[in-house]
């Protein structure tokens, strides 16, 4: 056999395909870090509060707080009672973005954030386990004289968690309480100019509605978005990396089935990590600005998932092959035990997803974290996510520990050898636990990103703790994935050069001592030969 590239390429060659890829994988993190902006913008908004004069009998009537056709507002609650204007009259208005700005599909996604301002008074506390029912509708339009459209209306509820940092008494009546942040609305895309938020607090004491919420003063938001010079420089990205990808995952499956013998399992587990780094690759967001898909966050996430899974199998399997013995493996199934769970976890993972990220396609209105086993669950999922990715990452290392003291045995026949093949198999040995300690570099960084990942997607959930990942992060933990899925199919394609026929011509005695017993054995590389006999014995 002529083995891979990795044992036959020149150490002068290898050395520049390293330091080239290296280049890349520092260009990648700059590419995030000096020309992407950050990759989201936070936009504060004050609710403007308007006075419905027809009592909400028109239903297709949109109240706009600035404007030609702006609404009949009122400055505060004190102004509305003067004025006799029920609470049921009131109607909190909202405009995005703010004047003179448009949206643009280039944000991708928009979330909202609530805040309500509530003041403190002897007479209207707020009670324990106090819940805001809130009536809201968001409508869009792409022009400023356009009529409003109806995107989604719907009654949430939204449990209160304040807190009043001082005594109670007549003296503190009109501070404000602390309240944590509240998810209110989820766009799986921005694909119109303007949007508007009617929010109403209806009130009705003989069903309980909005009883014991406090005196509430304003209502603030958060629009979250994602920056447009963040989503080009990212789709720029995919479209010059899927290519990229693409050629060498047909280069090295085109020399795997050149072989007189069929690939082995962990051949075949390079080419599906190939495979799912094209999928993941593939910018089908660049039809996102174009058209109206809602579902590209949730496609997006699912893509993610699949090569999540793949990658952490793939590394179980890539350290497993070289421990195994050759009557062990080869056989996908002696891997169940650790494959399984990572299975169920992707599965779980896409479970979460689509309860929440599902139903908001209906709904964008709808939260896991809106109710407390909801929250409950969430923050279970994410503490578990992160126990389970550190104790993978654990484990990965033990079997790389296990593979590097495999061998560490097998060097003991090497003394006996000629200088020239011994320094040969000492080279081998060297790149492979490079190889090996670069695959542990790039885990440790996944299972970071993915951590960090989970944080930051619940961060407006955690109250003041949160999480701010740097668009040099995103771009350069891409950049590494997309580097080492090419590493790994280059150097492990079948090379065409032979080492040493003259060498082995003049020493058949060593050959036989070292390759006898395992010529029925056939793999990629010498190592992986090596691995198999030593397990054998």
């Amino acid at each position: 056999m002529a083995g891979a590239i990795i044992e036959n390429m020149s150490t002068k060659k290898l050395v520049i395909v390293g330091v080239i890829l290296l280049l890349f994988q520092a260009f990648s993190f700059m590419v995030g870090g000096l020309i992407a902006p950050s990759p989201t913008t936070a936009v504060h908004y004050l609710a403007t509060k308007c006075v419905d004069a027809v009592k909400r009998h028109q239903s297709s009537r949109w109240l706009m707080p600035w404007g030609p056709n702006q609404c009949d507002k009122i400055q505060d609650f004190d102004e509305a009672m003067s004025k006799k204007i029920e609470a049921n009259d009131i109607v909190f208005a909202v405009h995005i973005p703010l004047p003179n700005k448009e949206m643009s599909p280039w944000f991708q996604f928009m979330l909202v954030i609530l805040q309500f301002d509530i003041a403190f008074k002897m007479y209207n506390q707020i009670e324990d386990g106090a819940v805001a029912t809130i009536d809201v509708g968001v409508a869009y339009r792409d022009d400023m004289l356009g009529e409003w459209t109806e995107m989604a209306h719907s009654i949430e509820q939204r449990k209160l968690s304040c807190n009043f940092t001082t005594t109670k008494t007549y003296e503190n009546e009109g501070r404000y309480y602390e309240c944590d942040l509240l998810p209110f609305m989820e766009l799986g895309n921005v694909a119109h100019k303007y949007y508007l938020l009617n929010i109403r607090l209806p009130v009705s004491e003989r069903n309980k509605i909005n009883v014991g919420i406090g005196e509430i003063k304003d209502i603030r938001l958060v629009g979250i978005h994602q920056n447009g010079g963040f989503t080009k420089v990212w789709f720029a990205m995919k479209t010059f990396l899927t290519p990229s990808i693409l050629i060498i995952l047909v280069w090295y499956w085109r020399r795997i089935t050149l072989m007189t013998r069929p690939p082995v399992l962990l051949e075949k587990v390079i080419f599906a990590l190939g495979l799912c780094m094209t999928f993941i690759n593939i910018p089908v967001e660049w039809f996102s600005v174009g058209f109206n898909w809602t579902w590209m966050l949730l496609f997006g996430d699912i893509r993610q998932g699949i090569f999540y899974a793949m990658l952490l199998s793939f590394w179980i399997i890539f350290c497993g092959e070289h421990l195994m013995d050759q009557m062990e493996r080869n056989r996908f199934s002696i891997y169940w035990k650790q494959v399984g769970p990572i299975v169920f976890g992707s599965f779980c993972l896409f479970i979460f997803d689509m309860c929440e990220r599902g139903v908001q396609l209906k709904n964008p209105f709808y939260s896991i974290w809106a109710s407390d086993v909801g929250t409950e669950l969430a923050m279970a999922f994410i503490i578990v996510a992160g126990i389970c990715a550190c104790l993978y990452f654990l484990f990965l290392c033990f079997m790389v520990f296990q593979v590097f003291r495999n061998i560490s045995g097998k060097r003991s026949s090497l003394p006996a050898m000629s200088k020239a093949r011994r320094l040969h198999y000492e080279g081998l040995i060297f790149r492979f636990k490079f190889l090996m300690l670069v695959t542990l570099t790039c885990a440790a960084m996944t299972v970071i990103f993915f951590i960090i990942s989970q944080v930051n997607e619940g961060h407006w959930h955690w109250g003041d703790y949160t999480v701010q990942v740097n668009s040099a992060f995103f771009t350069g933990i891409y950049g590494m994935w997309n580097l080492y899925v090419f590493a790994i199919m280059f150097l492990y394609a079948p090379s065409h050069k032979r080492y040493g026929d003259e060498q082995s011509r003049g020493a058949s005695g060593e050959d036989i001592q070292l390759t006898t017993t395992i010529t029925h054995v056939d793999g990629p590389t010498e190592i992986y030969k090596m691995m198999g006999k030593e397990a054998q014995e």
